[in-house]
């Protein structure tokens, strides 16, 4: 299984927002810090927003914050919600599947149950697990920050 950009993004937007905790982050923070472009983060902004995951304030005083306490964020939510529009495998899109086999393929059935267990595993693992006591990623994402 490979990880959507989209979703990688997602996560490194939330490990942002999760050490710079305390303040609003721009999205200019988060592209030089992330090596992200600002055009995909704002697309994904806005999808965790919509989620509720993050709150967004406009403005020239504004940026964005966690929504929740990162021990409420379970990852497993979040690749679901970012992975969803993308099918594992064209038999699994809704539409301009050119498989032959769809009818009559196993395949899918254990494809289908080995994503739910990869995704079961990540409901396992909040924001609090990959932040909390993590000094490695807390210099990468907030190295100015004097607290650190």
């Amino acid at each position: 299984m490979r990880i959507t950009k989209r979703t990688n993004i997602a996560i490194r937007v939330l490990m942002f927002c999760a050490v710079n905790s305390g303040r609003l982050v721009t999205k200019h923070e988060i592209a030089e810090r992330c090596h992200a472009s600002e055009n995909h983060l704002a697309q994904v902004i806005h999808q965790l927003a919509q989620m509720g995951v993050i709150h967004t304030q406009r403005g020239r005083r504004g940026g964005l914050k966690l929504a929740l306490p990162p021990k409420d964020v379970s990852i497993g939510e979040i690749f679901r919600a970012m992975e969803a529009p993308v099918p594992l495998a064209e038999c699994f899109a809704d539409v301009d599947t050119s498989c032959p086999l769809v009818a009559a393929c196993r395949l899918r059935e254990a494809l289908s149950a080995a994503v739910e267990a990869f995704y079961a595993r990540l409901d396992d693992v909040t924001l609090d697990a990959l932040v909390c006591g993590n000094e490695a990623l807390a210099a990468l994402l907030a190295p100015e920050c004097p607290s650190r």
